[in-house]
């Protein structure tokens, strides 16, 4: 069936269950020819508590299958309170998860790991029971989030930490066989750090560490969510560099999501293909992230739903060690009807009508300016209420503004920076998805993803604007964005067994 919702910022063409609180996507994986993508899920309410894991698959990255809930915390268990993050192997018939194991009585910093086993292509999960590494090291002071991946003949492990000396921590683990473990010691550590110019920094603790190994000659990236245990700002920040042994070498921090809304990404090694443009072998690596609500808890609760996943991007680290995202190439199929196409140069001030556009819609754009201009969604029809992407070609900035996208008090504004190039066109790509804009830096391969909450009714018109002293030329292309295919969900898909204590 069609996801197309009722509620006027459900997202239709990024993947949540229909009601609920959504997390970080856990378990991602592709197994016996699908793709598995498990996600935090409390399903008794949109508020972060009870964590369960939610769980669809799909053949295509279109058409998702809803299974029943994959991890469900057990009565007295290791991950009493909780199955927190983790993520998941394929290893011949059996999918193996891994994940963060809660209980109240513990430390609430400290969420060591456990497993659960599927031999029934993810329908159900037998828990271990115990855990799979009984104790984390003495000077940790944050420990959770495991992250498995193959290794040759054996298996490697990257578990989240805070180290007592101050530094953030992605603690390293092998087996040879997914039972037992033997502890290797910090695969990095690094004190806090800025990133970039951006403000902010790597954080007092690494959470949901993901590995994008190097291939084909080219570096490869740890990718980690700061964390900060005082309520500080918390970013996603990749590490691109090379493994020697059993340590990563890697250069400055760099964001992997310019956006505020986007957090604890996850990777999943998908079959066949290369990564974008760089060719080489190793498949392609996919990553979806979480974006949780830029409004007020109480109205996302009345609403009965929060939090969604992005879209799926290709992700790779290019020859000069630059990250690079780009939505999945099957994600083309769910453009719709060919709805603006506009190519001009204007020199304002007056604002230039370009058509157009319903909630959910699928943008390209080449924009090359002499001084500051951009484009403008307006979603009311007297103009007052509007999202402003602005190019400074001066500065080498793009801005993405939503301080005026909602005119309801209750929606978060701020305004965000990508930098871009100064000296050549800038290419991008805009999906809108009722709430949820994704903004896609094609020239640079950036991302920032925002979520905004407009109250026009639509259609919702698309402006070019200059200042007086700049000249654009663009070329602008927008599509609708059809919906997911999402099969009904049955009673044994939305609820585990028993209700919460």
């Amino acid at each position: 069936m069609s996801t197309a919702p009722c509620d006027p910022y459900r997202p239709v063409a990024h993947l949540r269950p229909p009601r609920n609180s959504v997390h970080d996507p856990n378990g991602l994986v592709f197994h016996d020819g699908h793709y598995h993508v498990c996600y935090q899920y409390n399903p008794y309410g949109a508020t972060h508590a009870n964590m369960h894991w939610g769980h669809f698959r799909s053949t295509d990255l279109l058409s998702w299958e809803p299974l029943p809930i994959a991890l469900s915390p057990t009565p007295d268990g290791e991950d009493a309170d909780g199955c927190f993050s983790g993520n998941a192997v394929s290893d011949g018939d059996r999918l193996v998860a891994f994940y963060s194991a809660h209980r109240e009585d513990r430390s609430p910093q400290h969420q060591p790991v456990t497993s659960a086993t599927s031999r029934d292509g993810g329908r159900t999960f037998s828990p271990r029971g115990e855990l799979v590494i009984p104790a984390w090291p003495d000077d940790c002071t944050m420990y959770r989030d495991p992250y498995v991946w193959r290794d040759g003949d054996g298996w490697r492990m990257l578990v989240g930490s805070a180290l007592a000396d101050g530094r953030g921590a992605a603690l390293l683990y092998e087996s040879p066989d997914l039972n037992d473990w033997t502890y290797l010691g910090p695969f990095d550590a690094r004190e806090q750090e800025p990133v970039g110019g951006t403000g902010l920094h790597t954080g007092e603790g690494w959470e949901c560490p993901q590995y994008l190994p190097a291939q084909s000659g080219r570096p490869g990236a740890l990718i980690f969510s700061a964390w900060n245990d005082h309520d500080g700002e918390r970013c996603v920040t990749a590490l691109v560099g090379e493994e020697r042994g059993n340590v990563f070498e890697a250069g400055p921090p760099v964001l992997v999501d310019h956006g505020p809304d986007c957090y604890a990404p996850a990777l999943l090694r998908a079959p066949g293909g290369t990564t974008h443009a760089e060719g080489g072998g190793g498949g392609r690596w996919l990553l979806w992230g979480w974006s949780w609500e830029a409004r007020e808890e109480a109205w996302s609760v009345a609403d009965g739903w929060a939090g969604v996943l992005t879209l799926p991007r290709e992700i790779s680290v290019s020859g000069d060690g630059t990250l690079r995202q780009h939505p999945a190439a099957e994600l083309l199929a769910l453009r719709g009807g060919h709805a603006v196409h506009a190519e001009d140069t204007t020199h304002g001030p007056e604002p230039v009508e370009l058509g157009s556009v319903g909630r959910a819609f699928d943008l390209t754009a080449r924009l090359e300016t002499t001084g500051a201009a951009g484009l403008r969604l307006l979603t009311t029809p007297d103009g007052s209420e509007y999202l402003d992407i602005r190019l400074d070609a001066a500065a080498g900035e793009l801005l993405v503004d939503r301080d005026h996208a909602s005119l309801d008090a209750r929606a978060h504004g701020g305004s965000f920076l990508m930098p871009c190039p100064t000296d050549q066109p800038v290419d991008l790509r805009l999906v809108v998805d009722h709430s949820m804009a994704e903004v896609f830096l094609t020239s640079t391969g950036q991302v920032l993803t925002l979520r905004f909450y407009p109250t026009g009714d639509g259609p919702w018109r698309l402006q070019a604007r200059t200042t007086r002293d700049a000249r654009l030329n663009y070329a602008v292309d927008a599509w609708e964005l059809l919906p997911l295919a999402i099969k009904e969900q049955s009673a044994d898909t939305e609820l585990p067994q028993g209700r919460p204590t």
